[in-house]
């Protein structure tokens, strides 16, 4: 049974997609910890981030490095925080969370976010400007 990311991923379910190559799926998630919290996600789906084939892998946190520069730039961060827990859903992921500060990554913080400000997160973040 495909996770509800690999669901994402296929477009069988609305998601806010940031970023896609032919390994890496990055997209918005809906019960953000700061505005812009994203979640980087291999396509193939391995519930440990460490059983990953190793140029995947490497995608992997190749993205990652991108996407933060990316979320910094476009959100004005001060850092990029980085959650790998996996507990969740079984299938690996890395949580990018923009902070402008120290004590802001909490997932007990978590808040669901409207379609409207995924949306506008979604277009400030996949803008060329």
């Amino acid at each position: 049974m495909s996770t509800i990311f690999t669901k994402i991923i296929n477009e069988e379910i609305p998601g806010y997609k940031i970023y896609e190559d032919e390994d890496v799926c990055a997209f918005l998630d809906i019960n953000p910890i700061q505005r812009g919290h994203t979640l980087v996600v291999p396509k193939i789906e391995v519930d440990d981030l460490f059983d990953l084939p190793e140029d995947v892998y490497l995608n992997l946190m190749s993205a990652c490095k991108d996407i933060s520069q990316l979320l910094k730039k476009k959100l004005n961060s001060a850092r990029i925080g980085v959650i790998v827990d996996g507990y969740l859903v079984p299938h690996a992921h890395i949580h990018l969370v923009p902070t402008t500060g120290p004590y802001q990554i909490d997932e007990r913080n978590q808040t669901p976010a409207t379609e409207e400000e995924l949306k506008e997160v979604q277009a400030l973040l996949t803008s060329t400007k």
